[in-house]
């Protein structure tokens, strides 16, 4: 039987609350349904996450949350499952020191960007991150014919190679994985994410092949980085839409 890794050390209980209420959150905003997760960094251990047991995302609670090390081995399960695909998080935490935090998601409007080779443009200033152009991840080019979930470590290094410095990467026939800095801005761009599909579905039916005006690059890495601050504003209802439900 394999050891069980110390935790990385006490953590402000507000940040736990946090943590699960962004999972609310997401399930708020039609992002997560029964499925996906989203995880913080360990605020002073870089080398542990939190992540909540495999349940339902709206329907977590403080308590369920978890610490892992980087290898996604809990550090105090205590009796709770894991969500077979924290691998997703666990190796863009090793890949990027830079994300505090890792949203995965099946939302409708981005799933057909992982299937059909139409890039995802940056279609309004919310969505300046994704002037980037989001990567897709194809789990069959390295593992050929799978059951299409990030289940181990290799699954998911791979997943994280593709994403390199992006912030979100579409997976084929699966869903996508959005990060950031921070807990809002992981969540932020996770909701963001599915808004922007949304309108570029309709952007393209309405347009019937004339050219459509996305942001550019460089407009999107203006707008980003005021989004950094003005999109925690969002958080900020969203958080207490939650706290009114539940009074944490």
């Amino acid at each position: 039987m394999s050891s069980v890794p110390p935790s990385g050390g006490p953590i402000d209980p507000s940040l736990i609350n946090d943590l699960a209420a962004a999972s609310r959150i997401l399930a708020n905003q039609g992002v997560v349904d029964g499925f996906g997760h989203v995880s913080m960094r360990h605020p002073t251990a870089p080398d542990r996450y939190l992540m909540a047991k495999s349940t339902p995302p709206a329907l977590v609670m403080p308590q369920d949350i978890i610490e892992y090390d980087l290898d996604s081995q809990p550090c105090n399960a205590n009796g709770r499952n894991s969500f077979l695909e924290r691998f997703i998080h666990s190796e863009i935490y090793k890949a990027r020191p830079d994300v505090m935090s890792v949203v995965h998601s099946h939302s409708p409007s981005v799933v057909p960007f992982g299937l059909v080779r139409v890039k995802m443009q940056a279609m309004f200033h919310n969505a300046a991150f994704l002037a980037q152009e989001p990567p897709i991840f194809d789990i069959s080019e390295k593992f050929g014919e799978t059951d299409m979930l990030v289940g181990n470590i290799e699954k998911g290094e791979a997943l994280a190679d593709v994403m390199g410095q992006k912030d979100v990467v579409m997976m084929r026939a699966h869903g996508s994985v959005a990060c950031g800095p921070s807990l809002q801005t992981a969540v932020f761009r996770a909701v963001y994410t599915e808004v922007n599909a949304r309108i570029q579905h309709m952007s393209t039916a309405l347009a019937q092949g004339l050219p459509i005006s996305f942001l550019s690059p460089e407009e999107g890495r203006l707008a980003d980085q005021v989004n950094q601050g003005a999109g925690l504003r969002a958080w900020d209802l969203w958080r207490a839409q939650v706290r009114a439900e539940l009074n944490w």
